[in-house]
């Protein structure tokens, strides 16, 4: 054992004193020069490459030129580096990759480029004699029927990784035509390509137009095609590779890809060609209605993905790259999207006759809208929805659709538009409407006149025999929510209604004898304050950025047809037939409705909440249609025997705690349950925007400035007017 310890030592000692880097040199030749011997002395063309030595010459080349950078300094460059720069060897590899001798020999220069450029410390793609070979790799990736998709996407992706390590490089590896001109002598230490490309191309304001630039055989070119691969891990790389391509910092680098690439043409026709396949006619509306998003990270768990899932794999997609890309990528991108997708594919099925057809077009457009988050593509979206003749008007209308499906599903696509934060929605579709306050009646423009007309018009509601006077009282009002998750309440709008008068106006407008809540010892409208603050809390959070007055306008002072706009006018008409719509469909109306009412400008709370405002003639508002809708229900419920009972059956089954569907006016009492959950929904929207008295008398035997109601245990979602929070 002493004497194998002792020949151990003496050839340690003998290795130790001769020269290193000539071992690694003579190593590096060695293994190179038996990888062209092979060429000298075969005659078998047919021999697949991984039945010779090559792979394993090849990845000991590798492992010596790794070692050896990491004994030397990061600006040295060792001798074998030299030498395969010197003689060209990556320049032999790639044309015989490109030649597939020996068969097979492609994938073997792939994994050794791939692992050459992500291993290596240095940045190589700087020089002639690396990115040269680099791009004739690139020209043989994405072809069809490749069988090397997998080393294709792991060198790209290599190749990318090593772009945004060194952003001078990406001129050279998208190949600009202009490198035709340079000489390789002055590649050795290249100048920065980009800044000159960058000033003669630069980025056009105009839509999206294609950059016939580059060649389609580049390295964007591969990419776009390797995410089509059937191979989930393939797909998943190049999504990958993309991302991080177009999230280089802005600069030169992103004004070249976008004025003089394709890039952003590529990714919009990608969501265009995976949204031809989808059947139009034969979509699921409700499964669209609730679509989850789907992750494009998640593709690797599934090598075959359904055509609907792939499409909203790829919206996601986009909707991160656009997030994470520089400005002017990100708009090329999103003017792109709105060009190839929007206009070209989508519009022609909104506007198209057959009715399946728009329900599935308008259910896809529906989930894009509440999928989307990247500001970019939400901005390109609301210019196509609201700057598209006649696509809006077209799509409102719908909203009163004679298919219950096409109702329900276009009220669902105001809504999510209704929670985007994108100040043009509300000014187009509603503010511009109201602006002019012509909802009032002329000579009642000063607030101050309204005291007396407020107090007659509340008189006339409490005289009225179908309102109970009980829930007048102020003391009815819920506890304030705690101070920690309560905002500051806003200043309350011009007008002499109290926060109890106005709770209570709506809280009144249910008349007694359908009144089906407190028969299940429901909870009153306190049941919702939780909900409405939520609600109202996101609402304010949306609007902040968009610099609402805090004051109502004055009124025009001109005489004029006041017009809600074509989406109140939509709303209200449904509204008025509460009493003979679906159960589904009175939901999403009410949620639309309640929506609208917890946005905090003055004019959208003095038109919806406000129930003293004096209306002009043929003017009519939130309040004054709910009025009317009670009107109409007293007259119909004096055909209803057994009013109660009917309503407490129907309230049960709502709950699930029952199954009789099998009763008569079932329609009709489940409007009459909307009608008065949803005055409830408004009671509380209202108690939580209005500033809360502090002189509200307190009930008999409490001490304390307001009284303190029990809050019902129920939840929003056991109340039968609405399925879930708004």
């Amino acid at each position: 054992m002493e004497a194998f310890g002792k020949l151990t030592s003496m050839l340690l000692n003998a290795l130790e004193t001769r020269e290193p880097t000539a071992d690694l040199l003579d190593s590096f030749v060695d293994n190179w020069k038996s990888v062209t011997n092979y060429y000298i002395k075969t005659t078998d063309d047919s021999r697949p490459v991984g039945q010779t030595d090559i792979p394993w010459r090849l990845r000991q080349m590798l492992d010596i030129l790794v070692y050896e950078e990491k004994q030397q300094a990061v600006e040295d460059m060792g001798p074998c580096l030299e030498y395969l720069l010197q003689h060209k060897l990556l320049e032999t590899l790639s044309t015989l990759a490109k030649a597939q001798y020996p068969p097979g020999m492609l994938q073997q220069v792939l994994i050794f480029f791939w692992k050459l450029l992500s291993q290596m410390q240095k940045p190589l793609l700087q020089l002639v004699n690396v990115y040269r070979p680099v791009q004739k790799l690139i020209r043989l990736c994405g072809l069809p029927g490749s069988l090397t998709q997998k080393e294709e996407a792991q060198f790209l992706f290599a190749v990318c990784s090593a772009v945004r390590k060194d952003l001078e490089v990406l001129g050279y590896v998208l190949e600009p035509p202009d490198q035709q001109l340079r000489t390789p002598a002055s590649d050795q230490n290249p100048a920065p390509l980009l800044p000159q490309l960058a000033e003669s191309n630069p980025v056009p304001a105009a839509a999206c137009r294609s950059s016939p630039v580059f060649p389609e055989n580049g390295l964007i070119w591969a990419l776009m095609k390797l995410t089509s691969s059937q191979r989930a891990s393939v797909r998943l790389k190049a999504r990958q590779s993309l991302l991080l391509l177009s999230g280089l910092p802005g600069g030169p680098s992103a004004e070249l890809l976008s004025a003089d690439t394709q890039l952003a043409e590529l990714l919009a026709g990608r969501l265009q060609e995976l949204h031809a396949l989808l059947p139009a006619d034969t979509l699921d509306a409700a499964a669209l209605q609730g679509w989850p998003h789907t992750p494009w990270s998640a593709d690797d768990k599934s090598e075959c993905a359904d055509d609907l899932r792939s499409f909203f794999m790829w919206l996601d997609f986009l909707d991160q790259l656009t997030s994470e890309a520089p400005q002017v990528l990100a708009v090329k991108v999103a003017q792109c999207f709105h060009q190839a997708w929007l206009l070209n594919s989508l519009h022609p099925q909104l506007i198209h006759t057959c009715e399946q057809v728009v329900l599935g077009s308008t259910a896809v457009l529906c989930a894009v809208v509440r999928l989307l988050t990247s500001s970019s593509l939400l901005d390109q979206l609301v210019h196509f929805l609201l700057k598209t003749p006649p696509l809006m008007p077209l799509l409102l209308q719908r909203c009163n659709h004679i298919s219950d499906q096409i109702s329900m599903t276009s009220l669902c696509l105001v809504e999510e538009l209704l929670q985007k934060p994108h100040r043009d929605i509300l000014d187009v579709l509603v503010l511009s409407f109201l602006q002019s306050r012509s909802y009032l009646s002329a000579g009642q423009e000063d607030r101050a006149v309204e005291g007396s007309e407020s107090g007659e018009d509340s008189q006339d509601l409490e005289d009225d025999p179908f309102f109970s006077d009980t829930l007048s009282d102020p003391q009815l009002l819920p506890p304030p929510l705690p101070d920690s998750c309560t905002a500051p309440p806003p200043p309350p709008p011009a007008g002499l209604g109290s926060t109890a008068d106005i709770v209570n106006s709506f809280l009144c407008l249910v008349p007694v004898q359908v009144r089906s809540s407190q028969l299940l010892q429901e909870g009153g409208y306190e049941s919702y304050v939780h909900d409405a603050h939520t609600l109202v809390t996101q609402c304010q959070t949306l609007s902040l950025s968009w610099d609402w007055p805090q004051a109502l306008p004055c009124p025009s002072g001109e005489e004029a047809h006041f017009f809600e706009g074509p989406l109140l006018k939509v709303l209200f008409d449904r509204l008025g037939r509460i009493l003979e719509q679906p159960y589904e469909l009175n939901l999403q109306l009410t949620a639309v409705l309640s929506r609208l009412s917890a946005y905090s400008h003055p004019l959208l709370h003095e038109y919806l909440l406000d129930p003293y405002i004096p209306l002009s003639p043929c003017s009519r508002s939130l309040f004054s249609v709910l009025i009317r809708v009670m009107g109409e229900m007293m007259q119909r419920i004096q055909k209803i025997p057994d009013l109660p009972d009917r309503l407490l059956n129907t309230r049960r089954d709502l709950l699930g705690m029952s199954h009789n569907n099998g009763q008569e006016h079932l329609t009709l009492l489940k409007g009459i349950i909307v009608l008065e959950e949803f005055c409830k929904e408004l009671a509380a929207i209202a108690f939580v925007k209005l500033p809360v008295e502090k002189d509200l008398p307190a009930s008999p035997g409490c001490g304390s400035d307001r009284p303190q109601v029990e809050t019902s245990t129920d939840t929003p979602d056991q109340v039968p007017g609405r399925t879930s929070p708004p």
